[in-house]
């Protein structure tokens, strides 16, 4: 990957779960939700149509995979996508994990309740649980 990637402070405190082909997979710090985070692992790319070719048929890819581990692993009724990057302008995809019984269904999830971290044990039950459901997407994919 490009050597002169550095991730966004912002999310320098969001726990890894993986480093793909090129994006590194995040876990948002946010226990409402299942959130994971992409962040293509290349210099100053701000908007998704910033990337080209290969590395945007490749995060197409890695959002499907990240879409359907997230899925398999916490049996999401409904998976929404965003890029928006607002607030941190390193771009980003947004994976998010929605339930009819969420605080925010059917809205977005964005500033409907703030934020409750995930006790650690949490945290570390769910990333080794996303990591089988990777594991898991990526045989049936072989």
């Amino acid at each position: 990957m490009a050597e002169d990637f550095e991730l966004h402070p912002d999310f320098a405190k969001l726990a890894l779960v993986e480093d793909w082909d090129l994006c590194r997979v995040l876990l948002m710090e946010d226990a409402h939700y299942p959130w994971l985070v992409l962040v293509p692992r290349k210099p100053a790319l701000r908007d998704f149509h910033d990337m080209e070719g290969d590395d945007l048929q490749t995060a197409t890819r890695e959002i499907v995979r990240a879409s359907k581990a997230l899925e398999r692993c916490v049996r999401a009724e409904k998976m929404n996508v965003a890029a928006l990057g607002n607030q941190t302008p390193q771009l980003h995809i947004h994976v998010i994990a929605r339930f009819t019984t969420d605080a925010a269904w059917p809205g977005p999830v964005w500033g409907k309740a703030p934020a409750r971290p995930y006790e650690e044990h949490e945290r570390d039950d769910l990333l080794v649980a996303l990591r089988g459901a990777i594991t898991e997407v990526e045989n049936a994919e072989a």
